[in-house]
């Protein structure tokens, strides 16, 4: 199934422009009810996409802890990705051309914004819970701050603002690309996008997203089968090819760059106080190998947002862990949406 796009007629960003025919792209599973508010929100990573039961099979579907029988759920695609939202590949309306290196900076409050203008376009009234990790739970806590209407939220392997470390890996990873000389400041074109720093940039992001124990453990120091090379160099290399093919420099770069402005007490006062008006209850979820984003960071949210609860993964891969280890992801959401959804419908 290919993805539905809304076209909104206009959307202002926090930056204060204002885009025109703006395309958002979604995938949806199961019926909204007459009420409209049997909603459940997926929010993706940062080259994920709304092909939610390509990447999160064993959460979504029938009786499942995203249940299709009895929810409305819905994945719409990021701002800036090139799954078929507004992005650097758009059509700039006022010049007939993408929008390329000219796209404007956004946030990832735009993006949860975007994706309400879209929910109540669809007749959505009511969100019983948002879910994501990483990048998706940065959308999560976002919606937390729509408590009109989201009733729950389940972030995965994230804080509650970009850390020092994260933005570190952000800007290792745009340097790679700036670095290639077909990157010619984004303005490069189509049949000549800057591969190899992507490429990689994706290798840095992969290293991040596993760790020391899942990479000794699947490699070790094993050759290669043409013995030029360690497996792991061959793996990290594929990986970067794998991205090339099937994503863009410039939407990496900028979303690598909305990544960093997440920090959701900014403009809003001081980080705790902003973490104890969060009152909707809440499933944080950490992985304990995860060096991207500690269990200290999903601790510090669990202690100060009022009604959440812990739930730390015990994985050996690291931050991926949430898109690997589905079925124990999915008998935590599960118990969580019996204790505190359920009820609602």
């Amino acid at each position: 199934m290919t993805n539905q796009v809304v076209w909104l007629a206009e959307f202002t960003l926090e930056g204060g422009a204002t885009l025109r025919d703006v395309p958002v792209a979604f995938r949806s599973w199961g019926e909204l009810n007459a009420a409209g508010d049997n909603a459940v929100v997926i929010c993706h990573a940062l080259t994920g996409n709304p092909e939610v039961d390509d990447w999160w099979s064993e959460l979504l579907g029938p009786g499942k802890a995203l249940d299709t029988n009895r929810f409305f759920v819905v994945c719409a695609n990021v701002i800036g990705s090139p799954y078929g939202t507004v992005s650097p590949l758009t059509t700039n309306p006022d010049t007939g051309q993408p929008w390329a290196h000219a796209f404007p900076a956004t946030t990832v409050r735009d993006t949860v914004a975007l994706h309400r203008a879209l929910l109540e376009t669809l007749g959505v009234r009511r969100v019983l819970f948002a879910i994501g990790g990483s990048l998706g739970g940065m959308q999560t806590l976002e919606w937390a701050f729509h408590e009109d209407f989201v009733h729950g939220l389940v972030p995965i392997g994230v804080g509650g603002r970009h850390s020092a470390w994260c933005i570190g890996w952000s800007e290792a990873q745009r340097q790679a690309i700036y670095s290639d000389p077909l990157w010619q400041e984004g303005r490069y074109a189509d049949h000549q996008p800057p591969a190899a720093g992507l490429s990689v940039a994706r290798m840095m992001a992969m290293v991040s997203y596993r760790s020391f124990a899942s990479f000794s453990e699947r490699f070790g120091r094993g050759r290669s089968s043409k013995q030029d090379s360690y497996e792991v160099e061959s793996y990290l290399r594929h990986q970067g090819m794998k991205l090339v093919e099937r994503f863009d420099a410039r939407c990496y770069v900028h979303l690598t760059n909305v990544m960093d402005t997440h920090d959701i007490s900014r403009d809003r006062g001081d980080y705790f106080e902003v973490l104890a008006r969060i009152r909707q209850p809440a499933l944080v979820v950490g992985i304990s190998t995860d060096i991207l984003y500690p269990v200290a960071e999903q601790r510090e949210l669990a202690e100060h947002m009022p009604n959440a609860e812990l739930a730390v993964m015990e994985a050996h891969q690291g931050h991926d862990a949430f898109l690997i280890e589905q079925a124990d992801l999915a008998s935590r959401v599960i118990g969580w949406r019996e204790r505190q959804i359920d009820r609602l419908l």
